[in-house]
C-alpha cells in the first residue's frame, strides 16, 4: 500500500462516525478493506475488528481502538492536514498499523501478527480490551495511541470515578443551617486537601494523585428535599491502585453524611524502556532523525488493561499530538502519519521477520 492509498484509508476511516457503542459502520468498512489488503479478518462477539498476518503462534499484537468521543468535526484536508473526529485519537494510529503490516510479506513472518481495533475504549467499560485480554498471548504488544511519530509512551496513570451525594430536609432560606450544596463544597474541600497532602513529596505529575470535579448539581428534589451531588474523576499514580484509593476515600468521607458510589477503576501501568521492542522503536525513530523520547501520560488507555495481563514488553505508539484528543480542532498532519508508518515498518521488520 503506497502513501496515496494510506491517505485515502485514513480519510475514509475518519469520515465514518464511530462514537462509543456505535462502531458498527466503521467495523464493516474495515472488514471489507482489510480483506482486500490480504489480511485474515473477522469481527469478534463484542464488535472488535481482528486482522492478522502470518501463521502459527501469536507473535505480536497491534491494538488500537475504533471508537471516538462525541463531537462532529467536518472532515476536510487543508495543506496536508486532515481535520476530523478521531484523526488523532486513535484512527491515525490504527490506520498506521494497517498500512505498515500490509507492506510485510506474510511468508516472511516468524509467527502471527494481529491487529485489533477495539470498541468502547473511550468509555469506562473498555469492553473491547477486556474481551481480548484472555484470548491472546503475544510476545510483544503495541497500543495505538498518539505519542507523536518520534516518541513512545511507556505508561499511563490509573483512573477511578465516583459520585458523592448528600440529601437533607427542606429548610427556609433564612435559616442558619447550611444547604446541601454548601455542605458539599466542604466535602469537596476535604477531598482537595487529601489530594494536596498526598502529593507533597511527589515531584512528577505522573506520580501525583489528580482529583477533578467534573460536575456539581444541587437544589430541591421532586420529593421536596434539599440534595447535592458531585461527580469526581481521580487519576491514580502507580502506588495507588483503585481498590486502595477507594478505601482511602471511603475512610475520608465517613461521617460526612454522604453516600459514595464508585464507577469502575483501573490501575496505572508503566513498563521498562530496555526491552527489544523499545529498542527497536527508539532505533527506528533515531534512524529518521527523530527525538526518540520516552513519555509517561496522565490519561488512561487500553495499555492499562492488556499489559499487566499479558506480561510481555508493551508500549503505546502512534502519530499525532495527544493535546488535540477530544478537542474541536482535532487534526493530523499526513507527513507525520507517513513517518509513523515508516517507523512501524522498520520495527515490524525487526520484531516479526524470520
Amino acid at each position: 500500500m503506497n502513501n496515496s492509498d494510506a491517505t485515502a484509508l485514513l480519510r475514509h476511516m475518519v469520515a465514518i462516525p464511530s462514537e462509543s457503542r456505535q462502531e458498527g459502520a466503521l467495523a464493516a468498512f474495515l472488514l471489507h478493506q482489510l480483506r482486500q489488503y490480504g489480511f485474515e479478518t473477522g469481527i469478534d462477539t463484542v464488535g472488535n475488528i481482528i486482522a492478522s498476518k502470518g501463521q502459527g503462534e501469536d507473535l505480536g499484537v497491534l491494538l488500537g481502538h475504533i471508537d471516538t468521543v462525541k463531537g462532529n468535526i467536518p472532515v476536510r484536508v487543508e495543506d496536508g492536514v486532515l481535520y476530523g473526529r478521531g484523526s488523532v485519537d486513535a484512527k491515525g494510529s490504527l490506520a498506521a498499523f494497517i498500512v505498515a503490516l500490509s507492506r510485510l510479506d506474510a511468508k516472511q513472518l516468524a509467527g502471527k501478527v494481529t491487529i485489533i481495533g477495539c470498541v468502547e475504549e473511550e468509555v469506562a467499560s473498555s469492553r473491547g480490551a477486556h474481551h481480548v485480554v484472555e484470548r491472546y498471548a503475544p510476545k510483544w504488544a503495541v497500543i495505538g495511541e498518539p505519542s507523536g511519530w518520534d516518541s513512545i509512551t511507556l505508561g499511563y496513570k490509573g483512573h477511578l470515578s465516583l459520585t458523592v451525594s448528600l440529601e437533607q430536609g427542606q429548610q427556609h432560606g433564612a435559616h442558619e443551617q447550611l444547604t446541601a450544596s454548601e455542605r458539599m463544597t466542604q466535602v469537596w474541600q476535604v477531598m482537595g486537601d487529601f489530594c494536596a497532602t498526598t502529593n507533597v513529596e511527589r515531584k512528577r505529575l505522573f506520580d501525583q494523585l489528580m482529583v477533578r470535579l467534573t460536575r456539581m448539581s444541587g437544589g430541591m428534589s421532586l420529593a421536596g428535599t434539599d440534595r447535592a451531588e458531585l461527580k469526581v474523576q481521580c487519576r491514580l499514580p502507580l502506588d495507588m491502585p483503585p481498590e486502595v484509593t477507594r478505601e482511602q476515600l471511603m475512610n475520608l468521607l465517613r461521617g460526612k453524611g454522604v453516600e459514595v458510589e464508585f464507577d469502575g477503576g483501573i490501575a496505572a501501568w508503566s513498563g521498562p524502556r530496555t526491552t527489544d521492542l523499545h529498542r527497536a522503536f527508539l532505533g527506528a525513530i533515531r534512524k529518521r532523525d527523530g527525538r526518540a523520547r520516552c513519555l509517561l501520560k496522565t490519561g488512561t488507555a487500553d495499555l492499562n488493561v492488556v499489559a499487566p495481563r499479558w506480561g510481555c514488553p508493551a508500549l503505546a505508539y502512534g502519530p499525532g499530538d495527544a493535546a488535540l484528543d477530544h478537542t474541536p480542532n482535532e487534526h493530523i498532519h499526513f507527513e507525520e502519519f507517513f513517518q509513523s508508518i515508516a517507523v512501524l515498518e522498520q520495527v515490524l521488520g525487526k520484531m516479526a521477520i524470520l
